[in-house]
């Protein structure tokens, strides 16, 4: 049975280059590797030789690439690092385990300017929702408003219904009992109303002096404004 003895390192490279619109960009690469004993440590050479095949790799890729895209693409383009560097890792003796995009820093400006764009758009979400919510309560507070005043209609319908029916059946009962005709019955029941409003006026906690007609002839000056009122809609 052999035993095998593996090593494991970490390699670490940094570039600078220029990504879509002019956007200098910082990137650092990971690769961890696994060796022999026999195999210490890279050569000088081997490390610059591969450095370059990792700068090949990024200016293929990043200068075609927006800022928010370059985030984006880490994953490939790691993948893309390590299969440009497995075979010539291998001739050296050594195995990549994983390459890593650990960093994409652009200039501090450029983050900046990143903040501030994504603040407005939240800003103007923001807006735009509070928008939609105020349209929805004047909606609702117009059907509501709507709706109060069918059911106010309704209401009073209802209200003056039951008053012609209270009038009508006062009418017949009084006439049953008593040998008055249906105009009496009628004049009595006007001038009913008409003192009931007289109180209802000068109760009102606004109202401080009410003016009463002394005429004996009032309760007929009103049943004949009615009567004639009422003729001249039947017209």
């Amino acid at each position: 049975m052999r035993l095998f003895i593996l090593y494991c390192t970490v390699l670490y490279y940094t570039c600078s280059l220029k990504i879509f619109h002019s956007i200098v960009l910082r990137v650092i690469v990971i690769v961890i590797v696994i060796f022999s004993p026999p195999t210490i440590q890279l050569q000088s050479k081997s490390y610059n030789h591969n450095s370059a095949h990792v700068y090949d790799v990024m200016r293929a890729t990043l200068p075609t690439l927006e800022l928010d895209a370059a985030f984006e693409a880490k994953e490939e383009l790691a993948s893309s690092v390590k299969n440009a560097l497995s075979e010539v890792f291998t001739s050296y003796g050594y195995q990549i385990l994983q390459t890593l995009i650990t960093d994409l820093d652009p200039d501090q400006r450029v983050k900046n300017a990143m903040n501030e764009i994504n603040s407005s758009k939240r800003l103007k979400f923001a807006v735009a929702e509070r928008a939609e919510g105020d349209k929805i309560l004047q909606v609702k507070s117009a059907e509501a408003g709507a709706e109060a005043l069918y059911l106010s209609g309704v209401g009073v319908s209802r209200q003056r219904k039951a008053i012609v029916d209270g009038l009508r059946a006062s009418i017949v009962e009084f006439s049953g009992k008593t040998s008055a005709d249906t105009k009496d019955v009628m004049d009595l029941l006007l001038l009913t109303q008409y003192f009931d409003m007289i109180r209802d006026v000068g109760s009102a906690p606004h109202c401080r002096t009410t003016f009463v007609p002394a005429s004996r002839s009032t309760g007929d000056e009103i049943r004949g404004s009615l009567l004639q009122a009422n003729a001249a809609t039947s017209r």
